[in-house]
């Protein structure tokens, strides 16, 4: 028996059958939806189903000086939750109770392993709704969307997932319990460690229990508006209008004629593909029609030449299906960069520019809105073929940061963008968070190499 073989009966002993070894047992929880590829099998999967079940595996995996990896639905796409060899893999799917709603004062209390979109289903049924709606919200979880601060396509009207984070509750790499936040709306009381958490990918602790914002559900008939434009500069340029109107919308999307015309082919809705671009997005409230109706004429006024208003969410659908239509054609090397609002029209005219000088198509979704392109290269599954794939994401990216962007709007950094973080953030804003990194997992057994 080994010394690990040992630990783990101690492991186990504690832990019972929410600890799985053998390889088939473990193979669901050893990478999430990347193409980033697990270096090794992990030695044990915790399927934790309390706080106390992650402090026991954190404290055990402390003491025998072994990575770790957290995971929730395994839907992320920058490699940040892949199995290390001979490390432990912490999943948090089962820890999927909503723990309390909150109506007076519009907040919910969550686990990290509940799916996104039933905390959603679970607020309307008391007229409120969680408003982090990632594309991925039938899938993916809350913990996961703030491990990695997810956006999503109200983000334009609602903010980011940290703007609804009141308070947490996370298990440090010692095992550890603390507590951050408060349920109150001002809260000035030391450092601002809820938002330290928020983002950081599983490298400072394991989130295990989230006080989250609500907010009412608007009355009246959602619309859905669309517009197809010649041009994806001329989309660009629209949307900068829209954002900057008398009318913003809940929802602002993008999609380019290629990615139109993979997802029609995946997920047909009878949408012809426009020459350059296509809205759309979604406006609430007892105006909405005449807001969409408002946003459309913007549109015209800038370029489209076709454009329409529906009380579906037809088109909100495709957009979602967006991912799984391009992984179907193949597409996975991918990056979801941020711009300022006033350079879409900018970013796009790059893009098409890079695409033409490397000789490859590269799709683009956006949430255009707040900024946030998702841009995937068609490529061959090669060795050869992803290296020039890399290359070109390589060349969106330093164009979004030339025009003052970021390299991630909110997937993550993960494993794949490791090697851009020096590209956005200085040295010293490197060392000060590795610093941090160091005070609160002095042993670096906590998503080690990925993140900062």
């Amino acid at each position: 028996m080994t010394k690990h073989d040992a630990d783990l009966d101690e492991l186990r002993d504690r832990l019972g059958d929410r600890l799985l070894t053998g390889d088939e047992a473990m193979a669901p929880y050893t990478r999430d939806a990347s193409r980033a590829v697990p270096d090794g099998a992990p030695i044990a999967v915790v399927r934790a189903e309390s706080t106390a079940d992650v402090s026991a595996a954190l404290s055990w995996a402390h003491a025998a000086n072994i990575p770790v990896s957290v995971r929730g639905a395994g839907t992320g796409l920058a490699g940040g939750a892949n199995a290390y060899r001979g490390g432990l893999v912490l999943s948090l799917e089962r820890m999927n109770r909503v723990l309390d709603v909150d109506v007076a004062n519009r907040l919910a209390v969550v686990q990290p392993g509940l799916v996104t979109a039933q905390l959603d289903a679970r607020c309307r049924e008391h007229g409120l709704f969680f408003p982090p709606d990632p594309a991925s919200a039938r899938i993916c979880t809350v913990g996961g969307n703030i491990a990695t601060n997810a956006g999503g396509l109200r983000c334009v009207a609602h903010g980011v997932t940290a703007d609804s984070v009141a308070a947490l509750e996370v298990v440090l790499a010692d095992g550890r319990v603390m507590r951050t936040g408060a349920r109150t709306r001002k809260n000035v009381v030391g450092y601002d460690l809820t938002r330290l958490f928020i983002g950081s990918e599983g490298t400072l602790g394991v989130i295990t229990e989230a006080t989250v914002r609500l907010k009412p559900v608007p009355e009246g008939r959602p619309r859905t508006f669309r517009a197809s434009f010649a041009s994806v500069e001329d989309a660009g340029r629209a949307v900068t209008a829209i954002v900057n109107g008398p009318t913003p919308p809940e929802v602002l999307e993008l999609m380019d004629a290629l990615s139109v015309e993979i997802i029609e082919a995946y997920f047909p809705t009878g949408l012809e593909t426009p020459t350059g671009a296509m809205l759309v997005g979604q406006t609430v409230g007892p105006d909405a029609a005449a807001r969409a109706e408002a946003i459309t004429r913007v549109c015209a006024e800038h370029g489209a030449d076709d454009t329409g208003v529906s009380d579906t969410d037809a088109l909100l659908e495709a957009r979602r299906r967006s991912n799984p239509a391009l992984n179907a054609r193949g597409l996975k090397i991918s990056c979801d960069v941020g711009v300022p609002i006033a350079a879409l029209a900018d970013v796009f005219r790059g893009v098409a520019g890079i695409s033409a000088r490397h000789g490859l198509r590269v799709s683009t979704v956006a949430h255009a809105g707040d900024g946030n392109l998702h841009c995937t290269v068609e490529a061959e599954g090669s060795p050869a073929g992803i290296a020039a794939a890399d290359r070109v994401i390589d060349d969106i990216t330093r164009l979004a940061l030339a025009l003052g962007g970021t390299i991630s709007g909110e997937h993550g950094v993960g494993s794949l963008k490791l090697h851009e973080l020096p590209w956005q953030q200085d040295a010293v804003a490197l060392e000060v968070q590795r610093a941090i990194k160091a005070a609160l997992d002095p042993l670096g057994i906590l998503t080690p190499g990925r993140a900062v």
